[in-house]
């Protein structure tokens, strides 16, 4: 992954100066471990205010001390030491990942996993499902987003990291695990077993429904998102496209820059589509590339509260710059930028650097975005399988195109 500046739904984090540069071999060698950070790093957390002979003395006491001697593995050691930092931010975007964590996360971000298929963050201090991807696992078994995943196999989660959490719900394809829910307005928590599957998400997928109307749905914007657009839209602009659904609900985001691309297609000529605020600096502005194909076809994006972060970067500009309507639920509200790094022992840690603004410079972050026509889905049209938001997007396309 050679992208540096992304959007991410998931948790990210900050990584402590002390440990950075540590490769494998030092991370194996608890003398090795002690004598380089202690000779290297003291002085200069010392400069900071910091006294790290409390963390030596504890360090010291726990290998000296503790009961299970094959439990004391300094390598263990310093990525609790990291996470716990991460931690201390109370950022939920903030995050340090061990090698295992940073290679489920990568497949997730790729489409490439082995688990029930939603997508999941702390909110309030809670695993939340921020949204479930369509024919997953999580979709069947009828999980929505903002359900609050209460226990994993009977453990409760309260405590739980994010990575972590995520580790325990994903497994061996065929297997089962039980999430017990709590959902807003349902009394008591219910069990819900679901069997885990292989999952491959298409970045985009596409329809034609009928008097010029095409419907695209993007469910994650990844390395592979512009290239799969870029297939559709040829597809599009040979059929005298009369209207266009940009279906965004329960996608959780993924890279900046996607997301600007994608912008491109829809906005005419050049445009400021988002800023970029970091600590310290000007806003930042990030601007379409001018190619505009869609640009003069009337569109709709539909939304809900699993659209977040580069959905909501999406659906923030087409919105403030007039492009087209927005049609559904208020979004998720993820308005900050993590920065993503990868270490030499394949560990990584994902950092929140700035905030990202909409073309009117309005902060999202916590609030999300209403849409224009709002249009919610009841517990009758959950069962039945309708979809009244598309169906209004549909209708709303109609009227334009007859003038």
């Amino acid at each position: 992954m050679n992208r540096k500046l992304a959007y991410f739904i998931l948790p990210v984090v900050i990584v402590f100066t002390f440990f950075v540069g540590f490769e494998t071999s030092n991370l194996l060698n608890k003398s090795t471990v002690e004598n380089t950070a202690r000779n290297k790093n003291t002085s200069s957390i010392n400069n900071r205010g910091v006294d790290m002979d409390l963390f030596w003395e504890v360090w010291d006491l726990i290998s000296q001390k503790y009961i299970k001697e094959n439990a004391v593995i300094p390598k263990n050691m310093v990525y609790g030491a990291i996470k716990g930092m991460a931690a201390s931010l109370e950022d939920p975007y903030t995050v340090f990942m061990d090698p295992v964590e940073t290679k489920d996360f990568e497949l997730n971000l790729n489409g490439d996993l082995e688990g029930i298929g939603a997508e999941l963050t702390i909110q309030n201090q809670a695993l939340t499902i921020v949204s479930v991807l369509r024919d997953t696992p999580a979709e069947k078994a009828g999980l929505r987003p903002n359900d609050i995943i209460f226990k994993i196999d009977d453990e409760i989660t309260s405590d739980m990291t994010l990575p972590s959490a995520i580790q325990k719900i994903r497994g061996k394809a065929g297997t089962i695990v039980k999430l017990t829910i709590l959902r807003k307005g349902d009394p008591k928590p219910f069990d819900v077993s679901i069997k885990r599957a292989n999952i491959q998400i298409a970045s985009v997928s596409y329809n034609e429904l009928g008097n010029g109307i095409h419907y695209i749905v993007l469910n994650h914007f990844s390395d592979k998102t512009s290239d799969e657009l870029n297939e559709v839209i040829q597809k599009i602009l040979l059929k005298d496209p009369k209207g266009i659904i940009l279906d965004l609900r329960s996608n959780g985001g993924g890279y900046l820059d996607i997301a600007v691309d994608i912008l491109s297609d829809f906005i005419k000529g050049k445009k400021t589509v988002v800023y970029i605020h970091k600590r310290g600096a000007e806003n930042e502005p990030m601007q379409t590339d001018g190619s505009s194909r869609l640009a003069d076809i009337p569109a709709v994006v539909l939304i809900n509260g699993g659209s977040a972060s580069a959905s909501e970067i999406v659906a923030g500009a087409f919105q403030d710059l007039n492009r087209g309507i927005l049609i559904g639920e208020r979004s998720f509200g993820k308005g900050s930028v993590q920065e993503y790094e990868k270490f030499k022992d394949g560990s990584s840690l994902r950092i929140t650097i700035a905030k990202w603004l909409t073309p009117n410079k309005k902060d999202i972050d916590e609030v999300g975005i209403k849409p224009d026509i709002e249009v919610k889905l009841t517990e009758d049209d959950y069962k039945n399988k309708r979809d009244p938001q598309l169906d209004e997007a549909v209708k709303y396309l109609k009227s334009v195109i007859k003038g």
